[in-house]
């Protein structure tokens, strides 16, 4: 199992899944998860998921729907997470996965995403904003969960 902590540690909020993957780093995780932060997508993800049964992503989101700091979980492809899952110069998550059951690269079973309501993911800034900084604890939390419910 892998958790995928995505964003990029001195923009803001993009910031969070540095965050999460920091101190998901100092938990005694199972010996068959692993978490890995990267501040990049697209083809790469292709690389990050082969040969996976199961991946959390965690990431900053903006729906424009709720509140920043809001929580959002949900199945992969259910709505495009983030930034670092889609842009003009790179492939969507749904894409990737895709392109990879083409390639007959074995993409994972299940994918979920951990994703949080940002405010700003545009300045430079190696913090988070208080609403999603104060929502921190219940991320790693909620990603320690999704292990134990993945494992029995």
């Amino acid at each position: 199992m892998l958790i995928l902590c995505l964003g990029n540690e001195v923009v803001s909020d993009d910031r969070l899944g540095y965050e999460i993957w920091l101190r998901l780093s100092k938990c005694a995780l199972p010996e068959d998860v692993e978490a890995l932060f990267e501040p990049a997508a697209g083809f790469r993800l292709l690389d990050l998921l082969s040969g996976r049964r199961r991946v959390l992503i965690v990431d900053a989101i903006i729906t424009g729907s709720a509140p920043p700091g809001t929580l959002h979980f949900f199945p992969a492809g259910h709505l495009t997470p983030s930034r670092q899952l889609t842009s003009s110069h790179q492939i969507n998550l749904p894409t990737a996965l895709e392109l990879g059951r083409m390639m007959d690269i074995p993409m994972p079973d299940k994918i979920d995403v951990l994703a949080v309501e940002a405010e700003d993911v545009t300045t430079l800034k190696e913090a988070l904003t208080e609403p999603v900084a104060m929502v921190v604890p219940e991320v790693v939390q909620k990603a320690l969960d999704w292990i134990k419910d993945s494992c029995s």
